[in-house]
């Protein structure tokens, strides 16, 4: 863990783990009733300032997260993974390899439990902020050749929209501006149609900050995130990864082939980020219905992706922060006629590619009504619960979904 900039030696960066501190002896307890008799004598001489043992306790946690589908995972072995990376964490950390540091505080957020994120979260912020200061993050410094910024016409001179057939030709989703919460209630939330709503988030500071590559870089360059490779996730050669924004960011302007597509995909980025998170606003149409927000999620990707037909369970609101897409949508009374897939893992997508219809196999869809747009930067789509919907980026674009529920659904 040789140091990677850092000035002053190894005990000048430590964080705490309050909350780790406070629940140890109970931890300790609950892995011992399932087991984990090696795991709790790594993660002792862990605290004890074994840095080897710490490696080993992640190793060990790592196995046990990777035993079997995520869903019979143990909750105890996400917090004792957590619990690791917090300790090997501190290890990078007092060694000045904040990268590092950062890299195993990010697993820890992404695959380790609920119980310690507080002590993560302020490991983050701390780490982060040491980072900032010895500018060992992969920050962009070519102040004198910043790339142009995202979604700008010189980056998508050249965007194939290889739209659906069909596209555009159809009812156009309705687009409104300054539309009350009681318009929104009773002319869409209530019978449940879809609309555009046109300057819902002319006030974010994400509009001008996410269009900076030089400011991605600074807030999140160094921080690891889960991405998706491939067309889309019915494809067979799909699959994900974890690297850095920084190599993400990278990914998504080298124009890849169709085939190995770089997504950041419906992750909850802004729980991980908070820098960026200040950057959006969650709309007031959210709390419509009394009910309560259920997720946050990122959308983030150069042009060319696609998220094929399917439906989701809450009411949704699409804010497209950066660049345009174009969307499809069918009622959600239209189940049969779209064809879903019959394992439950995927019955809420379709089996229908909407870029290439087999007319065949899916008679059907074939005179199906729908509503299909180009989502442009800066608009907001409502889509109502159970509607079906079909996504395609036509430029770089980042957006951000909002999932919330009716108060009868709590």
């Amino acid at each position: 863990m040789s140091s990677s900039g850092a000035k002053d030696g190894p005990s000048s960066y430590h964080f705490e783990t309050p909350l780790l501190d406070a629940e140890l002896p109970s931890l300790l307890h609950s892995i011992c009733e399932h087991g984990g008799y090696a795991y709790i004598s790594m993660a002792t001489l862990a605290a004890a300032g074994d840095s080897h043992a710490a490696e080993a306790a992640s190793e060990m946690a790592w196995e046990q997260l990777h035993s079997g589908p995520w869903h019979s995972v143990l909750p105890i072995w996400r917090d004792a993974y957590s619990m690791a990376c917090l300790y090997l964490a501190r290890f990078h950390f007092a060694g000045g390899d904040f990268k590092e540091a950062l890299r195993v505080l990010d697993m820890g957020v992404i695959m380790g439990g609920p119980l310690l994120r507080s002590d993560l979260d302020s490991a983050i912020a701390k780490v982060s902020a040491a980072a900032r200061v010895v500018r060992v993050l992969d920050v962009a410094e070519k102040d004198d050749q910043l790339e142009p910024p995202l979604g700008c016409e010189e980056r998508n001179n050249e965007v194939s929209w290889n739209l659906p057939v069909k596209a555009l030709t159809n009812k156009i989703v309705a687009k409104t501006s300054a539309l009350s919460l009681e318009g929104f209630l009773r002319e869409y939330f209530q019978p449940g149609f879809p609309v555009i709503i046109s300057d819902g988030m002319a006030h974010w500071p994400a509009r001008t900050k996410w269009k900076s590559m030089d400011y991605l870089q600074k807030v999140a360059g160094g921080r690891t995130i889960p991405v998706e490779v491939g067309k889309n996730y019915l494809r067979p050669e799909w699959k994900q990864e974890l690297i850095t924004f920084s190599e993400f960011l990278v990914r998504i302007q080298s124009n890849n082939r169709s085939d190995d597509i770089t997504y950041l995909a419906q992750h909850p980025l802004f729980d991980q980020i908070d820098e960026l998170r200040k950057d959006i606003c969650i709309p007031d149409y959210c709390f419509v219905g009394g009910g309560e927000l259920r997720s946050l999620n990122a959308w983030f990707g150069p042009p060319g992706t696609v998220t094929p037909l399917h439906h989701d369970p809450h009411h949704n609101i699409l804010a497209q922060v950066v660049g345009k897409k174009y969307i499809r949508l069918y009622d959600a009374s239209l189940c049969e006629e779209l064809y879903p897939y019959t394992e439950t893992m995927l019955c809420n997508s379709s089996q229908v590619d909407l870029d290439n219809i087999d007319e065949k196999e899916f008679p059907k869809v074939v005179d199906l009504d729908f509503v299909d747009c180009i989502l442009e930067e800066g608009e907001m789509l409502y889509i109502p619960p159970k509607w079906w919907h079909y996504v395609r980026s036509l430029t770089t674009s980042f957006s951000v979904s909002f999932w919330w529920n009716n108060c009868d659904e709590n």
